[in-house]
């Protein structure tokens, strides 16, 4: 509650950050737009491949420049998040883009890709990390 009243504070005061807000909520409908359409039966395998890896790469905690690093850890994701999601859409033909923004506008409230994506991305690598491990100790 307290979060919510400092965030909507912050964003009155400072028109920046309300336009980086709709920015991110914008990026948030495009992420799920592009997760609608890597399970469209008509979106090419190309595609879908390059979907899924955009959109793993958008909802995971792991990324190729760790956030800590100061300007470069959020560069990648202010980089190539956006990249990715611009040659998404130039491989998917603007029909399915087009069914799958209104079917994402409709599902924003009521859908996370985090919970299972991220889910099912953390325990597989946990699982490679303890199967390397497991390798390496003992055989």
């Amino acid at each position: 509650m307290k979060i919510n009243l400092v965030k909507n504070f912050l964003i009155s005061k400072l028109p920046v950050l309300n336009k980086l807000s709709e920015w991110a909520e914008e990026l948030k409908k495009e992420i799920l737009a592009i997760y609608l359409a890597a399970r469209h039966p008509q979106t090419p395998l190309p595609a879908k491949a390059l979907s899924l890896a955009v959109v793993v790469y958008a909802v995971s905690p792991i990324d190729l420049i760790p956030d800590f690093i100061p300007i470069l850890g959020y560069l990648d994701d202010l980089v190539l998040v956006p990249l990715g999601i611009y040659l998404v859409l130039q491989m998917i033909s603007p029909e399915i883009i087009t069914e799958c923004r209104q079917r994402a506008q409709v599902l924003k409230g009521n859908f996370r890709i985090a919970s299972y994506v991220g889910l099912a991305l953390i325990l597989s690598l946990w699982g490679l990390i303890g199967y390397g491990l497991y390798i390496w100790l003992f055989k």
